[in-house]
Formats: C-alpha cells, structure tokens, sequence
C-alpha cells in the first residue's frame, strides 16, 4: 500500500520571470528558499541538509523563464518526488510562480510522512514568495541547526510561541532568537513558523520523527549556526 500524491502551490510574486528563474534553476537561488545547499550541475540537482546528502534529483525541463523541472526517478520501494515550476510574465515587472510537488510515497505508514512534506512544502513555497517579493537577486546563506530529539510537540511549539509573547498570526511583529531579532511573521500552521526579518528569513520546523530545525535562511553577517544551536537546545532539553 502506499499514496500517490499531488501538491499546487501558486501566487503572484514582485520579482521578473527571469528572478524567478534565478531562483528556482540555479545552486544559490535554490539555497536562498529551499532547504541546506544545492547545486545544479550535469543535468542534475543535489541537495545537501543536515549532513545528509540527499539522491540526485535529474532536471527533466528547463525551458528559460517559463518552465523548470526536476526528479520523478523511483526508488527501489516506488518512492518519487517530483517538482514542475511553471512562471507566467505579469505586468509592471512581477510574475505569476506555480509549484506542482508530486511523487509516491510507499508503506502503510504513510500518512504521517505526507503530512510533515505537505507542511514542509507549504513552509518552502511561502519562503519562495518571501525571498522573490522581498529580497529579489540577493543570495541567501543557509543555516540549519537542530534541536534535541522531541517527545511532546505541543509543549515544544508551547514554548516556542511563548518566547515570542504567545501564538502568532501572520503580520504579527516578534521578537525571537538568540539576538531578540525583530521580524515579521509570514506563515504559520501546525508544524512549522516562518519569520522575514531584514537580514534573512527565518524558519521552524518540526522533524519528521525528530527534533526542532531552524532552518533559516541569511542574507549577509556572521555564521549563526552554533548559536541557533545553543537556543534550541536549551528550552527543549
């Protein structure tokens, strides 16, 4: 048994079709919204996080602005994942981005792994808006740290939100971090918190079986990583 599965995603962006193309086709646009470091070379993307190498995903269109593409290659298990980005030209120098995941996702356990990926997706899609509309042609550093393992996610968010003065909406102003960083939210839901501040977008996520990731996103200054690591692991240890 396993779940074939489909996830659209689209706005409207301030960014030109070939931004949008930057973003969605090259090593540095990716690591400026996805996640840990990414590289296309030879017909392929590569993606690395958290350590973890992950496999090859093959570029399978890439028809400048207007479509880019890449994976669909089945494990041995039937497992793909796919993603189809389609950029339309709007006037007055702004672009309409689609985003189509889709894939298969094999055993009967597969409920809970599609609900952290459709959260996973929606959380990167909104960043790629944030990234197009807000920081168009800068290159974005990524910063992964993680937590220790979690037992009671809603204790975890529980504290998380209460560093920030409660449950935020997006458009709330907060404060958070290491520094106290001031910023604005721009997307929240069950499993993960998206924060634009003027040095970088800043990202919580809840780990498929794991722990709390920061996976954010900074555009200039200091290596943060080892104190974002400290913060995490202090509330939740």
């Amino acid at each position: 048994m396993g779940h074939s599965f489909e996830l659209p995603h689209e706005a409207v962006v301030d960014a030109t079709p070939e931004q949008v193309w930057e973003a969605i086709s090259t090593g540095p646009g990716i690591d400026s919204w996805f996640m840990g470091r990414n590289e296309v070379a030879g017909g392929v993307v590569r993606t690395a996080f958290g350590g973890m190498d992950l496999p090859a995903s093959p570029v399978t269109a890439a028809e400048r602005p207007e479509r880019f593409a890449h994976g669909g290659e089945e494990a041995e298990d039937g497992r793909f994942v796919a993603y189809e980005f389609l950029v339309e030209g709007r006037g007055r120098g702004s672009a309409l981005v689609r985003m189509v995941t889709s894939g298969f996702l094999p055993g009967d356990d597969w409920q809970d792994e599609f609900e952290a990926m459709s959260h996973g997706i929606a959380m990167f899609f909104a960043t790629l808006v944030e990234y197009l509309s807000r920081f168009p042609g800068r290159t974005g550093t990524p910063v992964t740290e993680f937590g220790p393992p979690v037992d009671d996610w809603p204790r975890a968010w529980k504290v998380l939100y209460d560093s920030l003065g409660g449950p935020p909406s997006p458009g709330d102003r907060v404060r958070f971090g290491p520094s106290s960083t001031e910023g604005v939210v721009y997307f929240r839901d069950a499993q993960a918190l998206g924060i634009r501040a003027e040095d970088g977008l800043y990202r919580f996520l809840q780990g498929f079986h794991g722990p709390m990731i920061a996976a954010h996103v900074l555009f200039g200054g200091p290596d943060e990583g080892p104190r974002w690591r400290a913060w995490l692991e202090e509330p939740y240890a």
